[in-house]
């Protein structure tokens, strides 16, 4: 079951609420939860309509490591992941700016 899902995200780039639910065989209102605290960003107007990219994937797969490997709780998680990211955005920032310094 799982590889399908994975093809169906490669190809069409997201996958619908119902999808996401038997991939990560989480409850609904879990992933309702993890929309709501900002650790997944599907698009789509409406739940009905919500679409999860690869992005929400290696987050949620983030999130459980972080919860099972050193028992932060969702809210944590999801703050943890914020910071990486904003870290690695930084640091890619910073790389360009040394980059654009050293060419000149």
């Amino acid at each position: 079951m799982q590889e399908i899902h994975s093809i169906e995200i490669l190809n069409d780039g997201s996958i619908s609420l119902l999808d996401m639910i038997a991939f990560t065989r989480i409850e609904r209102i879990h992933v309702i939860e993890m929309v709501d605290i900002g650790l997944l960003e599907p698009s789509g107007a409406v739940m009905e309509q919500w679409q999860f990219g690869s992005r929400d994937l290696r987050r949620w797969r983030s999130a459980q490591r972080l919860m099972d490997d050193l028992g932060v709780n969702l809210s944590g998680a999801a703050l943890i992941l914020d910071l990486l990211e904003e870290r690695d955005e930084l640091r890619t920032r910073v790389a360009m700016l040394q980059k654009m310094l050293a060419s000149d």
